[in-house]
């Protein structure tokens, strides 16, 4: 098959994102206040599942930050985990039926300052969030997204409390690993192809376990448990199959389930699409994800996830921006990195016990500064105050808030400054001409004139002088609001007595709108 002629970038594409997806899946169960092996779960249906369906290249999926505080409440305001697996499911089953009423176009409606305005505001948050793991504090800051979160410890308290207590074990590791990975970026992946082969965070991760294997029993230099990643450790095969949870189907009844499935599959289809939209603008080769396709994808894997004990899932833009950055080329790095999930889980989890997560750290920091790049920031500035202040927006209330806060923040005001312009463009006029005594006025309408611009149009009307020809160019409109027709109506009245004699200019007269006005108004062909 074709993905496989890409083995030697997929492959190592995949062990990165496998390690940075790895202790995310965790910290989103701790978040979520589910077992810490349903991120696990939801990450390895993520990869495998999703990844085997969706028609993405280079998109991620597993579970999402942004879903934190929705499955939070939800765990328990439905009476347990069981019955919120059951909503997953149904949430599941929803996304297929979205897919299939081809939905998947609604996150084309995004304004691309929004888009970038949410990497941008990621990128920031992962760069922010993983200071303390950068210098050995463990606040599993990764957990939660904004500044005052779920727990109520706020980033900026987190960053404190990790600058003042310094584990110099993990500082030194995160600084070798900074350094190995610029050095790599920068230097070493410009000299010779087996540093394009060998990946720079690969080998951070490496050395980030030797480290700890050699120098992890020193009092000084060794790097503290409790600042390592930490996959569950089964003793046995029923060990490891009790990990998993089943759904409660006797709650298909409970009306509240509907309704959280319904929230689930709204949120992680907007955060899926969006994200599609994200990856696709960074996907080096411009490729285009099918909206539909990746609804339906997304969706198979929740009703998969919830059947066995998993989170909710949606595509990801950490690492779905950590595997492009990784070089991948095909969704085969996503499928394997599924598979390093479910093989790790069982075969080696004490080795991954022993990575420091100062290493991931350092790898998150490069991934973070190239969603956040100060260029980006001066270039939105320089394109307008109509791209800069949606874009403005949604990064500080990422920062702020969390990820749909700012989504939804950003669009409310583009979606102003669309009304706004609408309100502006909706008509023309000017004069034409004297005839006589009478001023002539042309008034030319927008191709779409809707109830936004009632308003400026009853303005100008009622502003017409007395003894004026007016004409109403409608010869280009399209689409004419019932409010305006009715505002033209009630002007015609006003106009006798004011002298002002109205000529209506209209294409054809077959639609239903100039039907309507030319009752009222003499016409004129145009």
């Amino acid at each position: 098959m074709h993905i496989f002629k890409n083995l030697k970038n997929d492959i190592p594409a995949g062990v990165i994102v496998f390690f940075v997806a790895l202790p995310l899946c965790l910290g989103i169960a701790l978040a979520s206040g589910a077992p810490p092996f349903a991120g696990i779960i939801a990450g390895i249906i993520g990869g495998i599942v999703v990844g085997s369906i969706s028609g993405s290249a280079l998109g991620v999926s597993g579970p999402a930050a942004g879903l934190a505080a929705i499955v939070l409440i939800a765990i328990s305001s439905l009476g347990g985990y069981q019955n919120f697996l059951l909503a997953v499911v149904l949430a599941g089953l929803f996304q297929i039926a979205l897919g299939i009423a081809k939905a998947g176009v609604i996150g084309n409606y995004f304004p691309s300052s929004v888009i970038k305005g949410m990497l941008t505001g990621i990128g920031i948050i992962i760069i922010m969030k993983q200071i303390p793991h950068f210098f050995g504090y463990d606040g599993s800051p990764e957990s939660d997204w904004g500044l005052f979160q779920i727990s109520g410890t706020g980033v900026f308290k987190e960053m404190a409390q990790g600058v003042s207590q310094i584990s110099l074990g993990s500082t030194l590791v995160a600084v070798m690993s900074l350094g190995i990975l610029i050095l790599w970026d920068q230097v070493l992946v410009k000299k010779a192809r087996i540093f394009q082969l060998i990946q720079g965070p690969l080998v951070a991760v490496v050395i980030g376990i030797l480290y700890q294997k050699l120098l992890g029993a020193h009092p000084v230099w060794g790097v503290e448990v409790s600042h390592l990643v930490n996959v569950p450790v089964p003793e046995n095969f029923d060990s490891f199959v009790g990990q998993f949870s089943f759904p409660n189907f006797a709650a298909i009844t409970n009306p509240e389930i509907y309704l959280v499935a319904f929230t689930i599959a709204l949120v992680a289809s907007i955060e899926t699409l969006l994200s599609v939209e994200a990856t696709d603008k960074i996907d080096p080769q411009k490729r285009t994800t099918p909206a539909n396709r990746e609804l339906i994808a997304q969706g198979a894997g929740n009703i998969v996830s919830g059947l066995i004990g998993g989170l909710p899932i949606t595509q990801v833009i950490v690492r779905s921006s950590a595997n492009i950055q990784s070089n991948a080329q095909s969704k085969l790095s996503t499928i394997f990195h599924g598979f390093l999930l479910l093989t790790s889980v069982v075969l080696i989890p004490r080795v991954l016990n022993l990575l420091p997560l100062s290493v991931l750290a350092a790898i998150l920091f490069i991934v973070g500064y190239k969603l956040a790049k100060p260029r980006l920031l001066i270039s939105m500035y320089r394109s307008g105050w109509k791209q800069f202040i949606p874009f403005a927006l949604t990064v500080t209330f990422i920062i702020l808030k969390d990820l749909l806060w700012g989504i939804g923040i950003g669009l409310a005001f583009g979606v102003a400054i669309v009304l706004f312009k609408s309100y502006q463009n909706s008509h023309l006029v000017h004069d034409i001409g004297e005839e006589s005594d009478d001023r002539r006025v042309k008034m030319t309408l927008a191709e779409e004139v809707t109830f936004f611009n009632k308003a400026s149009i009853l303005k100008e009307l009622n502003s017409i002088p007395e003894n004026t020809i007016l004409e109403i160019d409608i010869s280009k409109s399209r689409y004419l609001d019932h409010d305006i027709i009715e505002i033209l109506y009630e002007f015609s009245g006003k106009a006798k007595n004011k002298n002002i004699s109205i000529v209506l200019i209209s294409k054809d007269g077959n639609s239903k709108e100039e039907r309507s006005l030319n009752a009222i108004f003499k016409v004129q062909a145009s």
